[in-house]
């Protein structure tokens, strides 16, 4: 994938650097930058899940099966048929899995992330908006206010985590808000709450 290609191209630059060739160093240190590695994995997942996203068959199961039925009305009388008829006829068929299966097939769940606060100030060098999605795991991360600014950051990431496999946490990243809620004055116990 994308991965592989930037590391043969990393081994490529890494020989071109030794010559000193012009700007060959500075395209060196981009390729390598965290940044740009956290980019290409998000890059990777979202065209794995793309190729791989099943989608339903049909949007409308119940009327489907209401054709069906229809359908078997006119056709030659055997125990089979009267079975088919007799399952797709049933209220817990009806109710429960194909209205399930219509509702699931009509949502769309894709993420939405937040638009981005307009008091971002201009002398920020970057700002990443990082959605992870948490079931009942833990983030894999440990948070800290840093002792001179006074600012929530992320103190380590745990290997094999959810924000280390993410690969979209790092240490020393400055928390600016989490699930929408402003960290700037909370304490580190509070934040954590709030994760």
């Amino acid at each position: 994938g994308v991965s592989h290609v930037l590391t043969l191209a990393l081994q490529e630059l890494s020989l071109l650097c030794k010559r000193d060739v012009n700007g060959v160093g500075i395209l060196y240190d981009l390729l390598r930058s965290r940044w740009l590695q956290a980019l290409l994995k998000i890059y990777e997942c979202l065209q794995h899940y793309l190729g791989k996203r099943p989608a339903p068959v049909t949007l409308q199961a119940r009327a489907l099966s209401r054709e069906v039925v229809e359908l078997l009305r006119e056709a030659p009388p055997s125990g089979e048929v009267k079975e088919l008829r007799r399952l797709l006829r049933s209220p817990h068929f009806k109710a429960a899995l194909l209205s399930a299966h219509d509702t699931v097939a009509q949502k769309d769940f894709e993420p939405t992330l937040p638009p981005l606060p307009d008091n971002i100030p201009e002398n920020e060098e970057a700002m990443r908006i990082v959605c992870l999605v948490k079931n009942n795991q833990p983030l894999g991360a440990t948070i800290k206010r840093h002792e001179i600014t006074g600012d929530i950051t992320v103190a380590r990431v745990i290997h094999g985590g959810l924000a280390d496999r993410s690969g979209l946490l790092y240490a020393g990243d400055k928390l600016v808000e989490v699930n929408g809620v402003p960290v700037e004055g909370l304490e580190p116990e509070q934040v954590i709450n709030i994760l």
